[in-house]
């Protein structure tokens, strides 16, 4: 009897756990390889986990709702072909037993504070908060939350809307919905309810029990001093708990910066030739290839082209060594539904031709707006290109995405009126323009190699060849 296990897949960078949504099989069952097990989700995307193996089931270790690290073994599978043995149902499973550090004894008395002058009005975040009203047990997904929190939609809100997943469950489709509802006025408003310090009743005094001892646990006090400046709550504001994802991206973009020392550098390039391809070709293409021609794989196919002059462009660092990539693997930024990123990955970029691309880069953002990307779909990137022109900006200074080592943005495009250089004199046209910017790791990435590389994509855009086919 061979068993394999099955391990919580990598789903992003930045992603270092994810949720358990729903078991789809059981203990026993026999599954296929790549036959979904289980239903997860993270801060980003909801997702399915496939088996690698085809066999039995032999083992369940986590439970629905239970948060698990990526890397952890979830699931145990018999690839003999056996029953194997049989295992509890995972609510009868022993879990890991937590390792109780030993509590030291206290020889002295904490006082307890009688007096407060100021008080801090503590926010509960909506993943956090305890359910008051409405279904106790309702779980919601981190996706769920944190459309939430983003769209500033409350817990009391958020237990009034009816879910139509598993159990009653709100689904993304549900507060999408709702919000949609919400903003053409078929949802009532709840009443704002204005709350002022002096209105808060004070809490009672904490009491931690000890093998040796009581401990009273003081309250905040004019005379406690705090690990962090107080937030002043006047006027007619809004305390909003960072939600998990946000934290997480403000980790990565702080550990970006504290790794890399950032140098941003800009172009512009005159993308006419693109522009005007572009809007010759595209009915056709959609008609013959089956699928939308953007600019996206135009630039994507122009920057792999340039990365082959540029080596150091694609590498990364590792203490005192630069790791060259053989392969040319693009990121693309791409909006969520919720509002947030995530960056699919293009695998071997170089290697494909204007329809590859095309068709690559709209299946992937199609995934990504539909959650059904796959683990492997935002691993490997060696480079990542973010379009700030998407949202209506001219350009950026993007934060690199480690571990590479460069991100490029390009910005709006824009009709403005430029000096064309011909052989007969200058003259002034009417010229699609876009600014180009790049942020690049300046341990290994000097101003001359990245401007030189940011100088060369944008030529390359310009000699976009206008008669070419795809």
């Amino acid at each position: 009897m061979a068993i394999v296990d099955l391990v919580m897949p990598k789903l992003g960078e930045s992603i270092i756990e994810a949720t358990i949504l729903n078991w789809n099989k059981k203990v026993g069952d026999a599954v296929k390889q790549d036959e979904t097990v289980l239903e997860i989700a993270t801060d980003k995307v909801d997702s399915e986990v496939p088996s690698t193996h085809a066999g039995t089931i032999t083992e369940i270790l986590f439970n629905v709702n239970d948060v698990v690290p990526i890397g952890t073994v979830i699931v145990r599978i018999d690839t003999g072909g056996g029953n194997g043995p049989s295992t509890p149902s995972p609510t009868q499973q022993s879990q890991p037993q937590a390792v109780v550090a030993p509590v030291q004894e206290v020889s002295h008395t904490i006082p307890v504070a009688t007096q407060q002058t100021n008080i801090e009005v503590p926010y509960v975040p909506i993943s956090t908060a305890p359910k008051t009203g409405g279904n106790n047990n309702k779980f919601y997904s981190p996706l769920v939350l944190n459309i939430a929190n983003s769209e500033g939609i409350s817990l009391t809100e958020l237990e009034n809307i009816e879910g139509t997943g598993m159990d009653g469950r709100v689904s993304k489709k549900d507060i999408l919905q709702y919000i949609a509802d919400k903003r053409v006025g078929k949802v009532t408003q709840p009443q704002q309810v204005s709350v002022s310090a002096t209105s808060i009743p004070t809490p009672a005094p904490q009491v931690i029990a000890t093998p040796t001892e009581t401990v009273v646990a003081p309250q905040p006090s004019v005379n406690t001093a705090p690990q962090q400046p107080a937030t002043t709550v006047s006027g007619n504001v809004e305390i909003i708990e960072m939600d998990r994802m946000r934290k997480l991206i403000a980790k990565h973009m702080v550990d970006s910066k504290q790794t890399s020392p950032h140098v941003t550098s800009f172009t512009e390039a005159d993308v006419t030739n693109m522009v005007l391809w572009r809007d010759r070709i595209k009915k056709q293409f959609e008609k013959e290839v089956g699928s939308k021609i953007t600019f996206t794989p135009m630039f994507i196919e122009c920057i792999t082209r340039v990365m082959k002059r540029f080596p150091m462009i694609n590498a990364s660092v590792e203490g005192d060594k630069i790791i060259i990539k053989k392969d040319f693997n693009i990121g693309m930024a791409t909006a969520l539904p919720s509002g947030n990123l995530i960056v699919p990955v293009i695998k071997g970029a170089d290697m494909l031709n204007l329809v590859g691309l095309s068709k690559t880069v709209n299946n992937l953002a199609d995934a990504a707006r539909n959650n059904k990307l796959k683990p492997d779909d935002t691993q490997g990137g060696t480079f990542t290109v973010t379009n700030v022109g998407t949202f209506g900006s001219l350009m950026g200074t993007p934060i690199i995405n480690q571990p590479q080592v460069a991100i490029l943005a390009v910005g709006a495009i824009k009709k403005r009126p430029v000096v064309i250089e011909t052989p007969e004199g200058d003259t002034i046209g009417i010229r699609h323009m876009m600014y180009l910017s790049m942020s690049y790791d300046h341990r290994i990435v000097d101003g001359s190699l990245g401007a030189s590389f940011l100088t060369a994509v944008a030529k390359e855009f310009e000699k976009w060849d206008i008669h070419r086919e795809w």
